[in-house]
């Protein structure tokens, strides 16, 4: 693959301008052409897909590999090849077997911050969270339990404890996946949950030491800064991990100075490298996963995917973001931020009908384009 040709810094290594940085992330997203991995090897490369409700990740997937089917991740559910889980950012994310297990350990902090703050700590006021754990984890080991039964459950054992805090505690203190059918396509029911190492019928092995995990975001999302690592993953002080692996890694610059990290061996297209249209689901983690986003969405978009407090599908054009779009009834309706050329147009509507093809065969949409949005 065509490397990039940087920009000379004064120090700290070459400057990535901002279309270089956006082309090595796409390459590294498998967002600059279509790759034809498996779900489960994409999921393990993309160190998981963002999973807060139940169609973004079948979504992510059509846009990034060839062969795509619903059936394929639905089948991997079923099989407990992969789960949902909260993990990176206190978020739910689809994972590997292997890397919900791995990945916990590291990202706990993060959980441990959500139980300490003070709307959930008050809340707590007598708790022992080590006994909360235990009873939490018998009772869904057990039977798995919506949160509404585990609240109700713990709420018996400390009636003067906030419910809400009582289930967040049990979240943040044991690994609860959802089990299934939640998040298969076409037959999700309610979030019931039960612990990881139940539903899969193992213990967690060692866990990722955050070496691995740092040159795994990298493969995944750089080149990057630290700051970006640490807005991914929710943790902080990991520059030390940084300062291990300078020795094996490259420094850039992106246009404002900040240094980033990235492999040597990863791709780094040509900034003119064609970047084709993309429809990508809400929290997808393309523009959840960099403390900087410019490189994914322009400054005057910021913040456009958000309206009324409703999140909006993100629609990208020549790489960055350029639009929303929505699936209703009975069509696909595409809003641009600006004006589309005749040829631009066809080929968003090219890549929505592709779309619809993989995640709804047997329906019939129109493709639409609303009005530009102010």
């Amino acid at each position: 693959m065509t490397r990039t040709k940087a920009q000379p810094a004064a120090s700290g290594g070459p400057v990535l301008t901002t279309r270089a940085l956006n082309r090595a992330t796409l390459a590294r997203q498998l967002l600059l052409r279509r790759s034809p991995m498996s779900a489960k090897a994409a999921v393990e490369h993309l160190v998981g897909l963002q999973a807060q409700e139940v169609r973004p990740p079948y979504v992510a997937l059509a846009a990034r590999l060839d062969g795509f089917t619903t059936g394929e991740l639905s089948g991997l559910l079923a099989d407990r090849e992969v789960v949902r889980i909260v993990t990176m950012r206190s978020t739910i994310h689809l994972h590997t077997a292997d890397d919900c297990l791995a990945l916990l350990p590291l990202v706990q902090p993060a959980r441990d911050r959500e139980l300490n703050m003070k709307t959930f700590r008050e809340g707590l006021t007598g708790v022992d969270l080590d006994r909360l754990a235990a009873l939490a984890r018998a009772l869904v080991e057990t039977e798995p339990r919506t949160m509404r039964q585990l609240r109700e459950a713990l709420l018996a054992e400390w009636p003067d404890a906030d419910p809400q805090a009582l289930a967040v505690a049990a979240r943040c203190t044991l690994p609860l996946v959802q089990v299934t059918p939640r998040g298969m396509w076409g037959r999700s029911g309610q979030v019931t949950l039960t612990t990881a190492e139940h539903w899969l019928g193992r213990p967690a092995g060692p866990p990722a030491s955050p070496d691995t995990v740092v040159l795994r975001y990298l493969t995944a999302f750089g080149p990057a800064s630290v700051r970006d690592f640490q807005t991914w993953a929710g943790l902080t002080r990991t520059r030390p991990v940084f300062e291990r692996l300078r020795p094996s890694l490259l420094t850039f610059r992106d246009p404002n100075g900040t240094e980033l990290f990235d492999l040597p061996d990863a791709p780094r297209p040509d900034p003119d490298t064609p970047a084709p249209p993309r429809l990508l689901p809400e929290f997808d983690n393309l523009l959840l996963s960099h403390a900087d986003r410019t490189r994914v969405v322009p400054p005057p978009h910021r913040g456009r995917t958000w309206q009324a407090n409703t999140l909006y599908c993100p629609l990208l054009v020549d790489g960055f973001l350029a639009g929303v779009w929505r699936l209703y009834d009975d069509a696909l309706v595409i809003e641009p931020f600006t004006d589309l050329t005749k040829a631009r147009r066809a080929e968003v509507g090219e890549e929505a009908e592709r779309m619809l093809n993989v995640l709804h065969p047997d329906a019939s949409y129109d493709v639409r384009f609303g009005t530009v949005l102010p």
